[in-house]
């Protein structure tokens, strides 16, 4: 794909580009957004060029420079490059990415991935939906095309890609010991349609026989257990601290208290008893992908 669109000629505009706003809670992301975009500008009037001009030649609408420039919308990776080329920057502008792929995610997002970074070990229950480390992209787009109200379809772009880009912890080196527990409701619920179901349901046996990954099921026809309030959340650390949420507990809070730890351990760990083994639970995958 060259800077102008080969299909019809047309510079590249926010219906192209699902490029993405800056979350005005976000004072850091605010204000890394806001710094290469008075950079950019300054460069841009210092060779002589008009938005109009610069957008042609980097391939994108001139509304969309004004929006980069004012800090109002953060850009891509090839936005960056292009402009650099352009403006003879040497580098120094398409260095900015560094940062800019630092914000380009929802707060609450980065603050998760970085807790889920930093984990040695990860145990998650999950009773509703495919765990988001678990989820394809098509999967994930259809669970957030289904809220109400409904998301703008740049929130659902970016919620998607952020949610994707929590996936490299399965490409850390070391790798994390990650342990998933999910209920066989989740697996049977076609999200999607039955083609994302089935490329959902072949995703959950890649990552299932992962050696840093144990993935068990937990039956329909089991008995009552301690999951049955909710989701758990379980990340350890390096330094022996850990944090655990529960949908059930504490309001719902994340907690790092130790006696609360301890109770979530033991509802994580009886729940864990009681769900299929795992060879069994990936037979069990095997099974229902071989319904359809």
């Amino acid at each position: 794909m060259t800077a102008v669109e080969a299909d019809s000629g047309r510079l590249k505009g926010e219906a192209d580009e699902p490029g993405w706003e800056v979350d005005p809670d976000d004072e850091w992301g605010v204000a890394v957004i806001a710094t290469v975009g008075r950079q950019l500008k300054l460069r841009r009037e210092a060779v002589g060029m008009r938005a109009a001009e610069f957008g042609a030649a980097v391939g994108y609408g001139e509304d969309m420079v004004y929006k980069i420039e004012g800090g109002k919308r953060i850009p891509r990776q090839d936005y960056l490059v292009r402009a650099d080329g352009v403006l003879g920057a040497g580098g120094l502008i398409a260095a900015a990415w560094e940062d800019v792929k630092k914000v380009r995610y929802p707060k609450k997002v980065r603050e998760l991935a970085k807790l889920e970074g930093q984990a040695v070990e990860i145990g998650v229950y999950e009773c509703n939906s495919v765990h988001g480390l678990l989820q394809t992209p098509e999967h994930a787009r259809a669970l957030f095309e289904a809220a109400q109200p409904p998301y703008s379809p740049d929130d659902v772009e970016r919620m998607v890609a952020a949610r994707m880009a929590r996936q490299s912890v399965f490409r850390r080196d070391p790798a994390p010991s990650v342990h998933y527990v999910l209920e066989e409701a989740v697996l049977r619920r076609r999200v999607g349609g039955t083609m994302v179901w089935r490329q959902q349901l072949e995703r959950l046996l890649e990552v299932g026989r992962l050696r840093n990954v144990t993935f068990q099921i937990m039956p329909t026809e089991t008995d009552a257990h301690p999951g049955v309030d909710g989701k758990i959340e379980l990340l350890k650390f390096p330094d022996g601290t850990a944090v655990g949420r529960s949908d059930g507990a504490f309001s719902g809070r994340p907690t790092s208290d130790p006696k609360q730890l301890r109770i979530l351990e033991l509802r994580y760990g009886t729940i864990r008893a009681q769900a299929l083994s795992p060879r069994e639970s990936l037979a069990f995958i095997e099974q229902v992908l071989g319904e359809t």
